[in-house]
């Protein structure tokens, strides 16, 4: 594989955080994540279809993984700092 599609997960996940901010529902996140990872990978990868298929599906669930794992990450921080104010 090559290191192109690496580029295009930021991308989508600028992407899905814009259809967030315009009252996308979160749980089709990862839904638009591959189709988008898809298009991307079709498109701009270049080399075959099948490859392009391949690239996409990669693009598309790594994106979705550091969209929700950045999240998840996020809210653990916002919860400890309620926690040790509520102990002060």
């Amino acid at each position: 594989m090559e290191y192109v599609g690496i580029g295009m997960i930021p991308l989508v996940i600028g992407l899905l955080e814009v259809l967030k901010k315009a009252g996308a529902k979160e749980k089709y996140i990862p839904v638009f994540s591959l189709m988008l990872g898809l298009v991307f990978g079709i498109l701009f990868v270049g080399g075959n279809i099948k490859e392009g298929i391949i690239q996409g599906i990669y693009i598309g669930l790594s994106a979705v993984g550091l969209f929700s794992g950045t999240k998840n990450v996020v809210e653990g921080i916002s919860v400890k700092r309620e926690k040790n104010k509520l102990n002060s």
